[in-house]
């Protein structure tokens, strides 16, 4: 059984025992930051070979989250609002949702921004300007675009060879996971070198993947002026800051808001870890993007925000809208805390 499979059953056996609901006044807290990264048709729901389709959600799961959480007594309100109520220690009975947005991709203004307007629903998207310059390497497409047009797969990568099969649709899901770790544990430079040498081989071309992906300037812009949109800050390049020197991972997060200032006309005052793991963000990052004069900053933690969360305004964790889990009865579980307090240890919250 895949994890995927495995995680479905201990989320269903939460909601269907009652278990989620029973707990939820103890681990609900103050309430949550959604994450997403693309809206689209299908999104998701890709038959075969498909990765990276856990960060894709349909427009019509988006749509029903937001009616969903509206009948649950959730406030809709922009990721300004929810930092100011966790300085002022304002309780409220109406728990709150805000929506978040990693690297501003061309179909969250296609198909999220209409959505977003129809329940006068806030959101802020983190933009990383290399992306918006359509100059990223967006590695994880692109190890996706080599595999599934490969039919063998030869590479040294942490100083070993690796062999693989890529036929069917399952050996490229095996070739994934034996490549995908490897890759995100390599230094920031080393990872894009390697990547753009094997796409290169093989003509796939990463800017081309970035344009195509990702909104451009002159949309961003326009986004921006939407009244319902905040946009923030999320590196320059896409870098893990934890894996970058103190120096350049804090040029990473001033440049960013910098450049986002002088492209839409105001400074970012939120970011995003790219990536947002520990192992991409810690401790000495949280510091780095306070410093830089981030009010608050969000990781990809999985949990719930607790009033406690006033002394880590760096970081906030989320909940993923994920495209595996487009289910309303896992969205409610994730809601309740329950699942996140078993992966936390039954901590409240984690920040470590």
């Amino acid at each position: 059984m895949s994890k995927e499979n495995w995680l479905r059953c201990g989320l269903d056996l939460l909601y269907f025992t009652g278990l989620a609901r029973a707990f939820s006044p103890i681990f609900r807290g103050m309430g949550a930051i959604i994450m997403l990264h693309h809206v689209r048709h299908a999104g998701g729901l890709r038959r075969g070979f498909a990765p990276n389709s856990e960060l894709e959600v349909t427009p019509g799961f988006l749509h029903a989250t937001i009616e969903h959480v509206k009948t649950q007594g959730y406030d809709l309100i922009s990721l300004e609002e929810a930092v100011s109520r966790l300085k002022s220690g304002a309780s409220s009975r109406r728990p709150f949702i805000v929506f978040t947005i990693d690297d501003a991709y061309r179909d969250i203004l296609i198909h999220a921004l209409p959505i977003f307007r129809r329940h006068n629903c806030p959101f802020t998207i983190f933009a990383a300007p290399a992306i918006t310059d359509g100059s990223c390497e967006l590695w994880w497409i692109g190890l996706e675009a080599i595999i599934a047009g490969s039919s063998r797969l030869s590479l040294t990568l942490e100083d070993q060879q690796i062999d693989l099969a890529t036929i069917t649709d399952a050996q490229k899901r095996a070739a994934w996971e034996v490549l995908y770790r490897p890759f995100r544990r390599l230094d920031e430079y080393s990872q894009r070198n390697l990547i753009r040498s094997l796409c290169a081989e093989r003509g796939i071309s990463l800017n081309a993947i970035c344009r195509a992906e990702a909104m451009d300037w002159n949309e961003l812009r326009t986004i921006a002026k939407d009244p319902l949109c905040t946009i923030g800050a999320h590196t320059v390049h896409h870098y893990a800051l934890a894996k970058l020197p103190p120096s350049e991972a804090i040029e990473e997060v001033v440049a960013s808001a910098s450049r986002i200032e002088q492209e839409v006309g105001r400074r970012p005052r939120y970011f995003a870890y790219p990536y947002g793991d520990s192992l991409s963000a810690a401790q000495r990052d949280f510091e780095i993007v306070e410093r830089a004069g981030m009010e608050a900053a969000v990781t990809t933690r999985k949990g719930l925000i607790f009033p406690a969360h006033k002394d880590h305004l760096c970081a906030l964790p989320r909940v993923s809208l994920n495209g595996h889990y487009q289910q309303l009865r896992y969205l409610d579980v994730f809601l309740s805390g329950t699942a996140f307090a078993v992966w936390n240890g039954f901590r409240r919250f984690k920040t470590a």
